[in-house]
């Protein structure tokens, strides 16, 4: 693990997993967020650093129409998060890609916005795709009402009384947003003109910020509308019970492949997160602050998983396996784990290896690196990426060099068998409807000479099978020269050298390739929980669900 803003930790080497363990899909796909998240870094640089938060224009009706505007205002700089709101017939309510109105629509401005920017805004922001923003405009974003909830809420707070806490902790939010963009889609700033800035470095802090406040936004406009309906009987929503929602997110196929286009930001997210885990593992003791808090943060993995419902057969599955094993979890850690002994840590991961399913597994992983902020949270300096850096392609490298690469770091590739219609059933493309990512059956659907290169593992194949037919000596310049269309594949090899986590170990167009394992693993990163695939394609989940709100963040302690 290297990175200039941290100090080496040598000792950690021997604990950290082998790539052939984490890259697979099973396991990505058993993904819990931990402390490094995205959102967690986030709320704990806001924290830190004492920002403040107004909430300056608020211009609503008794219908829910009307715009807001929410600031952060940090020590150099203010972003705003710009609201509007809609009242949208039930018929025209849809979370799929393809729908042109939703109740609510969102921008995160860089500054603070004049009456002519929110002008500018109003006539574009809740068009999204159909409008155009400007380099001012960093996410572009919309939601929907969590219909039956967001009423059940607004009905008992217009009558004076508090809504039920079951029904609150089974949906978990009052909206779910169905996309954030940022980077540059639909005239946005690019990412380059952020990356410099402190509060902006680690990855996705604009989209995180969009939606914290989003959330402070939802519980505010569920209030408005129940005093607009029930005057001086209304009441707040309880401070308890407003912690309970996050804000909800369908995300479907166009995020999977992100995953496969970035592999230095892969490569990054997962080495610091098993470098933290490694980290955990190499203490000699187990200090009492930290096996304490790991029996909080245990306890907490616990109650998520009770309360966690799908409807989805495969994730019913893996959550009858997830609380299986943290209740079996629980039971070891009260009567057989010896935490005074040498590398305790280490000696619990070794007992779950021998004796939990990968989902709880991984929630352990998450456990014990929560109570070790001290030792891990400086990881999160390396997650993003310069990946202009990896692009250069090193033409002076020979043939037998490139074999030599490939068997190192694709030997799980070279043994897949794509001439199978199982291995080379499914391809990758992108709709010309909306332009996004679509998943095709090869055999049964049209598409394929339009292709996505995606199919990294059948790719690094074709390269090895390439090469044979050049001498040891040649450089791959001449390769590539004479058979371009091995540029894209030959340049993930020589990067991958030195990125041992930069490529998912399964072949991405099998018959039985799960797109949603993709989703899970970056979904945990942002900080995603309460995972609810709704089929191999697309999944539900809940962010920022027990987090501080603006007003509550200065006295939170510990995020």
């Amino acid at each position: 693990m290297t990175c200039g803003a941290l100090n080496p930790m040598p000792e950690a080497a021997r604990y950290r997993r082998a790539p052939d363990t984490v890259m697979r899909l099973a396991r990505m796909g058993a993904a819990h967020p931990t402390r490094l998240s995205f959102l967690r870094q986030l709320l704990r640089r806001l924290s830190r650093e004492g920002w403040r938060f107004d909430r300056p224009v608020w211009e609503f009706d008794a219908r829910g129409t009307g715009h807001a505007v929410y600031r952060a205002i940090g020590p150099e700089r203010t972003y705003s998060l710009v609201a509007f709101g809609h009242d949208l017939p039930d018929e025209m309510r849809s979370d799929r890609v393809i729908a042109t109105a939703w109740d609510a629509t969102f921008t995160l401005f860089d500054g603070t916005p004049t009456p002519e920017d929110l002008s500018r805004l109003a006539q574009n922001v809740p068009l999204q795709e159909a409008g155009r923003v400007s380099c001012r405009e960093l996410s572009l974003s919309r939601a929907n009402k969590s219909v039956r909830l967001f009423a059940h809420v607004v009905g008992r707070l217009a009558e004076g009384r508090q809504p039920d806490a079951a029904q609150l902790a089974e949906t978990g939010y009052l909206m779910r947003t169905t996309a954030v963009y940022g980077s540059g889609k639909f005239g946005a700033a690019d990412r380059d003109r952020i990356a410099d800035r402190a509060e902006m470095r680690a990855p996705f802090q604009a989209e995180m910020l969009s939606v914290w406040l989003t959330r402070a936004f939802t519980v505010d406009l569920a209030e408005h509308l129940a005093r607009a309906r029930g005057g001086a009987d209304a009441v707040p929503l309880d401070p308890e019970l407003r912690r309970m929602l996050g804000v909800g997110n369908s995300t479907g196929l166009g995020m999977a492949p992100f995953l496969v286009r970035h592999p230095v930001l892969l490569n990054n997210w997962m080495m610091a997160r098993e470098e933290a885990l490694a980290r955990v593992r190499a203490q000699q003791e187990a200090r009492a602050d930290a096996v304490s808090g790991f029996h909080v943060a245990l306890a907490q993995a616990r109650s998520n998983a009770d309360a966690w419902q799908s409807a989805h057969p495969l994730q019913q599955t893996r959550l009858t396996a997830l609380r299986a094993g943290l209740a079996q979890l629980a039971d070891h850690v009260t009567d057989g784990w010896e935490t005074t002994g040498c590398h305790p840590w280490d000696a619990l991961w070794q007992w779950a290896e021998g004796h939990l399913s990968t989902e709880a597994q991984e929630a352990l992983a998450a456990a014990m690196v929560e109570p070790h902020g001290d030792l891990v949270d400086e990881l999160g300096d390396c997650m993003d990426a310069d990946e202009d850096q990896a692009f250069a392609l090193d033409g002076a490298m020979t043939v037998a060099q490139t074999h030599a690469l490939l068997r190192r770091g694709y030997g799980w590739a070279l043994e897949i068998d794509h001439t199978t219609p199982e291995g080379s059933a499914r391809f990758w493309y992108v709709s010309e409807e909306k332009l996004e990512p679509r998943l095709g059956e090869r055999a049964s659907e049209p598409g394929a000479e339009r292709e996505l290169p995606l199919d990294i593992s059948r790719q690094a194949v074709a390269l090895f099978d390439a090469l044979e037919s050049w001498p040891d000596e040649t450089p791959v310049a001449r390769v590539v020269m004479a058979a371009p269309e091995y540029r894209h594949i030959l340049r993930r090899v020589q990067r991958s050298d030195c990125r041992p986590f930069a490529e998912i170990r399964d072949n991405l167009i099998a018959a039985d390739v799960l797109p949603i394992d993709m989703l899970r693993c970056k979904l945990a990163f942002f900080g995603a929980t309460r995972f609810d695939p709704r089929s191999d394609r697309w999944v539900r989940i809940s962010l920022f669900q027990g987090a501080p709100y603006p007003q509550d963040l200065a006295a939170e302690v510990a995020l």
